[in-house]
C-alpha cells in the first residue's frame, strides 16, 4: 500500500486515521503542497492524480484520489476492524456527518480556493481568513446541530467505536484549532473530539507525528 500524503492535509489525515485504526501498514510518501510551486502540480504526481491533490492511494491494481473512496475502500476490502455500522440506517448516518465535514465544509478552505482569493482575485489576508472562518464555523454550526438531535450520537460520533465520520471531524477540529476557531460553542463536537485523539490510532495520524512535519 503506498499513500501520498501531506502532513497538515485534512484529506490525508482522514485516510491516515482509517490505515491506522485498521493496523494496515502502508508507505507514506510526502507530496510538499507548498514547495517549488507545489509539488502535487508536477507532472509526476498528476500522472497518478490528475486533480493535483492529495491523498492518492494505490493498493495492489487500483489507485483511488478521493479520500472517501478510500475510506470505503478499505472497508470493504479490510473488514477486520469496521469502520461503518452493520444496519443500513447507521451507515447513511455515518455517510451523512462525514458529508458534511468532506463535501460542504472541507472544499471551500481547500488551499486551491483560498490562493485562488489571494493570487487570482486580489482578496487581502484579512479577507481571506475571515471566508475561511465564516464557512469553517456556518459548517460546525450545522454538524453540532445534527449530532445534537441524535441519540445514535455516542461518545464518538455514532456509538461507542470508531467510524468514517470520526475519521473526518478529528482533521477538520484541527484545522479550526490551528485557525483559532472557538469551539466553546460546538460540545458534542469536541466530546467527540477529546475522545477519539486519546486513541493510538488518531495519535499516530496527527500531522505533528508525520515524517513531513515542519
Amino acid at each position: 500500500m503506498k499513500l501520498y500524503t501531506y502532513f497538515r492535509s485534512s484529506a490525508a489525515y482522514r485516510v491516515r486515521i482509517a490505515l491506522n485504526l485498521k493496523e494496515l501498514q502502508y508507505d507514506a510518501i510526502p507530496v510538499h503542497l507548498l514547495r517549488d510551486g507545489g509539488e502535487q502540480l508536477q507532472a509526476q504526481y498528476t500522472a497518478i492524480n490528475p486533480s493535483g491533490l492529495v491523498p492518492a492511494f494505490q493498493d495492489d491494481y487500483i489507485t483511488l484520489t478521493q479520500s472517501m473512496a478510500i475510506l470505503e475502500y478499505l472497508d470493504d476490502e479490510y473488514p477486520k476492524v469496521p469502520l461503518m455500522p452493520k444496519d443500513a440506517s447507521g451507515r447513511a448516518r455515518v455517510r451523512e456527518l462525514a458529508q458534511i465535514i468532506a463535501c460542504d465544509i472541507h472544499p471551500v478552505n481547500n488551499l486551491r480556493v483560498l490562493r485562488y482569493l489571494t493570487d487570482t482575485l486580489g482578496l487581502s489576508e484579512a479577507v481571506k481568513t475571515e471566508w475561511y472562518r465564516h464557512w469553517l464555523t456556518d459548517g460546525l454550526e450545522v454538524l453540532e446541530k445534527h449530532l445534537d438531535r441524535d441519540p445514535s450520537a455516542g461518545p464518538l460520533c455514532h456509538g461507542h467505536t470508531p467510524t468514517i465520520a470520526d475519521c473526518c471531524l478529528v482533521p477538520q477540529v484541527y484545522n479550526a484549532q490551528r485557525h483559532g476557531i472557538d469551539l466553546a460553542p460546538y460540545p458534542n463536537i469536541r466530546r467527540i473530539n477529546a475522545a477519539c485523539i486519546e486513541m493510538p490510532g488518531f495519535v499516530a495520524a496527527h500531522p505533528a507525528n508525520q515524517p513531513d512535519a515542519e
